[in-house]
């Protein structure tokens, strides 16, 4: 089976940065994107940022300018940069995974919590 290990998560000020990373391990099939998105108490699921094997980024318009997401295709590892953060930004990270026969995979999520 595919496995998720995720890190980065935690409790910071408004205005902070935080930075998360998902490794991911087992696959029989290469990757062709991989990506973030977040579920907050009461509202639903939301994709923040993907990346696809070639480099091409996408970003929730709630994000722009304030997260950046990256991978290292030989360590089949995604991170995201998150700076500027607000309270509105609180919610479950989970990493996502899609292989080159287009399954996609996720982790068990990771607590971002805002506040001051």
């Amino acid at each position: 089976q595919v496995q998720f290990v995720e890190s980065g998560g935690g409790l910071v000020q408004p205005g902070g940065s935080l930075r998360l990373s998902c490794a991911v391990s087992g696959s029989r099939y290469t990757t062709y994107a991989m990506g973030w998105y977040r579920q907050a108490p009461g509202k639903q699921r939301e994709l923040v940022a993907t990346i696809t094997n070639g480099g091409s980024t996408n970003y929730a318009d709630s994000v722009k300018g304030r997260f950046t997401i990256s991978r290292d295709n030989a360590k089949n590892t995604v991170y995201l940069q998150m700076n500027s953060l607000r309270p509105e930004d609180t919610a479950v990270y989970y990493c996502y995974r899609d292989n080159s026969l287009g399954s996609r995979g996720w982790g068990q999520g990771t607590q971002v919590t805002v506040s001051s």
